[in-house]
Parts: C-alpha cells; sequence; structure tokens
C-alpha cells in the first residue's frame, strides 16, 4: 500500500477539516471531521484520510513524534471499521503525553475509540480488530 493513501498531507485539507466540518473532543484528543461528498482531486481514492497533530507546547521533536506515531498505531488498528470518505484531524492535548507514559498503547487507542463513537463515525460492535 501507498505510505501517503489514506494521509492528510496539505494545508488545504487540514484548512477545510477545521474551517468546514465538525469537532468532538475529551481531555486527551480533538477531533475534526469534515464529511467529503465525491473524492476531490488532491485526493488519493476514497475512504478515511487522516492527519495528526502536535503542538509544539508538548515537547520536544523527540516527543512530539512519538506521541504522532502513538495516535497513528491506534488509529490504523482501528481504521477498518470507519465508513465513509471523511477526512479526520486528531489534535492531542497535553493530558495525552502523561497517558501515554502512565499507560501505554491501549488507554490512548481507547481514547480515540471515544471521540471516534461520540462523531458516529465507528460502531461500538465494529472497533475491534480481529483477535489471533
Amino acid at each position: 500500500m501507498h505510505r501517503s493513501r489514506g494521509r492528510l498531507s496539505r494545508s488545504d485539507d487540514f484548512a477545510r477539516a477545521y474551517r468546514a466540518g465538525r469537532s468532538v473532543a475529551n481531555k486527551y484528543v480533538v477531533l475534526y471531521y469534515f464529511e467529503r461528498q465525491e473524492p476531490g482531486l488532491g485526493d488519493v481514492g476514497s475512504g478515511p484520510r487522516v492527519g495528526f497533530s502536535v503542538s509544539k507546547r508538548l515537547g520536544g521533536a523527540v516527543d512530539r513524534n512519538r506521541i504522532k506515531r502513538v495516535l497513528r498505531e491506534a488509529y490504523r488498528a482501528n481504521s477498518q471499521s470507519l465508513r465513509g470518505n471523511v477526512d479526520l484531524v486528531l489534535i492531542a492535548r497535553s493530558p495525552l503525553v502523561e497517558l501515554i507514559e502512565r499507560s501505554g498503547f491501549k488507554a490512548v487507542e481507547e481514547k480515540i475509540l471515544e471521540v471516534l463513537r461520540k462523531a458516529s463515525l465507528v460502531s461500538t460492535g465494529e472497533d475491534r480488530r480481529p483477535s489471533s
């Protein structure tokens, strides 16, 4: 699979999610989402696309990249259950840093699923990957 497939990379895509999309949040992350009517010119196929944002206030580059890796993996593990052509922007909040250190990946995964459920982008019965 092409690495950029399913990712938001253009600032216009992020701006559209912020400006025209809706948002849901919990203590750890903010989710902006914009439901695309049809794939646009810059889109790579259809289906969900995601972008991640971590403020410089949350730490140095190493810390921010670690947060993005954890967010990316938590999203990837559950992305198969998302429906529709939707652009997502996940923004880390400062309590997420402590959650990663204290509780690890599974806790972050649950918090991301929580905001996806709030946005009705994933149902409670479909949010688990098959156990093998």
